[in-house]
């Protein structure tokens, strides 16, 4: 398991059907190592701090695997490291194999598994196609997102070593299927149950959930 390539963006103004928009989608590869601080990579920022940034939120993953197949989905198309805004673009590791709550070591930073990654249009804006959100919600190729514990330095080419893993077992491709899930099933309502307990997922997350489990 390791990092592919570090992506840092900072925010930019694009104009997207008709008007200006301020996105950080655009991330590119750094060379070297970069300080990884509680709210994000320096070198990184977020545009609008009511849905994107925060503690829970500091770097997202993408795994580097994904990319072949949406070269295959978008029929061939050139697709850059870090065009889907990740920081990391990672091998190894992926939505059915990390668990909310997992804990891992990058470089000399500590990082915790807080959520998958729910795309609003700014992907749209950066594939240049407003169906591109949908496909990726469909296409269960999440990524997703750390909290960073213990600050330090990361760059391409660092190990991804598992420090620690949550008991109760709630992988990332589960909570993004349960997340736009029409229904839910009795082993669905005991994930979200098990969800509850991971005290990494975030406060939002849980809220969300917990007003499906009560109309379920």
């Amino acid at each position: 398991m390791e990092v592919v390539s570090l992506n840092v963006g900072l925010p930019r103004s694009v104009v997207w059907h008709g008007r200006t928009v301020t996105t950080s989608i655009y991330k590119s590869p750094v060379a070297g190592r970069v300080p990884l601080r509680r709210l994000n990579l320096d070198g990184d920022r977020q545009s609008d701090l009511s849905v994107h940034g925060g503690a829970s939120k500091a770097v997202y993953c993408y795994p580097h695997e994904h990319y072949a197949w949406w070269t295959r989905e978008l029929n061939g198309r050139d697709l850059p490291i870090g065009m889907f805004g990740e920081n990391l673009t990672i091998r190894g590791l992926d939505e059915q194999s990390v668990h909310i709550g997992d804990q891992f070591s990058i470089g000399s930073a500590q990082v915790i598994v807080t959520q998958p990654r729910m795309p609003c249009y700014k992907l749209g804006i950066r594939f240049e196609d407003d169906d591109m959100v949908g496909r990726f919600l469909a296409a269960r190729r999440s990524g997703f997102y750390l909290a960073v514990e213990r600050e330090g330095e990361v760059g391409a080419g660092d190990a991804i070593a598992r420090v620690g893993r949550d008991p109760n077992g709630v992988s990332i491709s589960e909570i993004a299927r349960l997340y736009t899930a029409k229904t839910f099933s009795q082993r669905d309502a005991d994930v979200v149950r098990r969800a509850l307990e991971v005290a990494a997922l975030p406060d939002g997350w849980k809220e969300y959930l917990r007003n499906r489990l009560a109309i379920a």
